[in-house]
This record gives structure tokens, sequence and C-alpha cells, in this order.
């Protein structure tokens, strides 16, 4: 029977080439696999992955029994699994001094950032993050350095949109140290989920992992100096809402609905959380406003009703942004990669972007 330092040796050999999906790095070097040891038949480890990394925990546990179980003299393997790590604070004043939700949890700002908009919507399929990469691509072209962060974990469409699905985030050090490197695409930094699980896998968590993940994207990225981070929220109020607005000082949050009824009850939903959490409402945005033909791009027709952003803007005091038409255009720029401010400049969406950039408190470039 193999010494107890041979048989460690073993099962460390076996378990080092097992790789993160995402950076192709070794669990190992890592440190996600720690604490290796062999108990007579059995081998023990703990398993310590980041928030961003827990979708890949059944495929490294599964891979790691696979290969251990091959070992001769092994026909256990036990694994411990721990909690995701905590970022480390980040130094700067608690924002309840600025009147931003005094009293709650103290809000971090981000290294770098000047100031943080995010874009939310109180139902899916108003074209949220329609509008937050189009957004982020406006404000970028008017000279300002602009990061976005896909906080949508469980539909991250952004590097579709971007034209990034294929690219993977480097990422350096371990723990609390890990920091990722964003992913540059038209003039933007962008980190996402979408950028380091498998195209077809489902993302399940429960709250505590979407808080860890959604302040790894804040704290534990390379944002670099930038003039503003455009965060593209998924819909609802859960816990994705909460997190933000409890961890980062915001300049403030768009809401996005369509004219019909039905996204206009759950977009008021949406604002009055935010207005709850002292998240300043920098406005409404309509989307799908109507519909310009491409052959015809004098016609409008209103294929969703009309008036709802204007009377969720008027109901709630805040100012309606925008109003963005439906084009071919933009379907097109989203599917391709480019978004529509970029590849088609002349469209009537394009110019209502470029407008919506110019409303924002950051509409001034450095």
């Amino acid at each position: 029977m193999a010494s107890a330092d041979q048989a460690l040796h073993e099962a460390i050999a076996a378990l080092e080439p097992l790789r993160d999906a995402g950076s192709g790095r070794s669990l190992l070097e890592l440190q996600w696999i720690q604490q290796v040891r062999v108990q007579h038949n059995r081998v023990v480890f703990r398993l310590a992955l980041p928030g961003y990394a827990n979708a890949q925990r059944e495929r490294i546990a599964a891979d790691a029994r696979g290969a251990l179980l091959q070992l001769g003299g092994i026909d256990d393997v036990q694994i411990e699994i721990a909690p995701p790590p905590a970022p480390a604070p980040q130094q700067g004043a608690p924002i309840g001094a600025a009147g931003h939700g005094g009293g709650g949890p103290e809000r971090q700002p981000i290294p770098g950032v000047k100031q943080v908009i995010a874009v939310s919507s109180g139902k899916g399929g108003v074209g949220k993050s329609t509008v937050a990469v189009n957004l982020a691509c406006a404000l970028a072209a008017s000279g300002l350095r602009v990061g976005l962060l896909d906080a949508d974990i469980y539909g991250p469409n952004a590097p579709t949109m971007l034209g990034v699905a294929d690219q993977t985030p480097q990422v350096r050090g371990s723990g609390n140290e890990q920091v990722l490197t964003p992913i540059e695409s038209c003039g933007i930094a962008m980190v996402s989920m979408g950028l380091l699980i498998d195209a077809h896998q489902p993302v399940i968590w429960r709250g505590p992992m979407l808080n860890g993940i959604i302040r790894q994207f804040l704290y534990q990225v390379e944002w670099g100096e930038r003039d503003v981070l455009v965060v593209d929220l998924p819909p609802g109020t859960g816990d994705a809402q909460l997190s933000l607005a409890q961890a980062v000082p915001m300049a403030g949050v768009i809401i996005v609905t369509t004219p019909q009824m039905v996204s206009l009850q759950d977009a008021r939903r949406g604002l009055a959380m935010f207005q709850q959490l002292g998240v300043p409402v920098l406005g409404v945005v309509e989307n799908m406003s109507a519909f310009v033909p491409p052959d015809a791009p004098d016609k409008r027709y209103e294929l969703f009703g009309r008036g709802g952003g204007s009377q969720l803007a008027s109901e709630s005091e805040v100012p309606l942004l925008a109003q963005l038409p439906m084009e071919l255009a933009v379907v097109q720029g989203g599917d391709a990669g480019r978004p529509a401010v970029l590849s088609a400049p002349d469209s009537a969406t394009a110019a209502a972007f470029r407008d919506l950039a110019q409303r924002l408190p950051v509409a001034t470039a450095p």
C-alpha cells in the first residue's frame, strides 16, 4: 500500500489538470481546491469558489471525483464546500452623509469610478439591456470613459450585443485578492456573467450568492478610471437591485418601460422601490414607443399603445427622458454585436440615444 505522502502526492497530481472554464487556470493554482488530504481509502478536500464561479461547482465536483476515484486504493471522495469569500472592504466615506439613504449600510465607492447609473425595469422583455448597452455606447461616443456592468445574472445578454460572447476576461490572484480584467468592446469596458459560464449553462442561485457576485463585479474588477459605470440590472425588484443599492453610491437609476399598461404597472413598482431605498430616479425611458418601418422612416405605428411612459413620469414627478422607437436596426445591431448607436448612427434610435446621453448628469466629457 502506498505511503501517506505518496498517496497525497498522487491525489494532488490527479487534481492538477482541473481548470477554471473561464480563465483556463489550474484550480489548485487559483486555490479553489484547498486542504487536500488522504484518510485511509478516502480523499478529502475543500472547494472554495468565488461567487462568479459557483455555476461551475457541479462540473468541478464531478471531475474531481472522477479523477480521484481512478487512483489505486481510493474508493471515496469527500468535498467540503466553503462559502464564497466576501469582497475586501473598500476605502471611502459612507454615502449616508451625502443624503443617499443615510442610516442604512455604508455604501463604498468604486475606486476610479466617478459615477454609477443603473438601468432597471419592472418586468422582462421591455428592452432594458438594449437600452443599457446603447446608452453606454452613446456616452462613450461623447468622449466619456465608460464601463458596463451586466448585473442581469440570470439572463446576461450584453456579451452578445457587444460581439464578445466568445471571449473570457483575464483573472489574476485568488480569494479576496482576485481581480477580473473587463473586456473592451465598442469603446466601453464590460463584465458579465455571460463571459464566465457556458452559453447554455443556467445560473441557479439564491440571494446570498447573487449578492456576492454583484459585489465582486463592483469591487474586484479592474475598472481603471471611468467617468461613468452603467449597470444593467435584472428585471424586477429583487436581490440584485437591493444589493446594488446597498453596496455603492449611485448617481441615479433609469426606469425602462413600454407604453402598454402591464409594463407600466411593473415599472411603477420598480420606481417606488428605488425611491424607498433613497436612490435618485433620474427619469423614465419609454422603449418601443412606435414602430418605424425601414422603407418608410417618416411613419410611426404605435403597436403597444401610447402615453405609458409619460403617465409614469408624471405621476412619479420625474422626467420622461426618452421615447425610443422600434427599428430593424436595433435588432440587427444587437444580433451582430454592434449596437445601433454605432452600426446605424443616422437612425432615429441612434439620435434618441445620443439625446438621452446628453440629458444625464454625466453628459460632459472630461
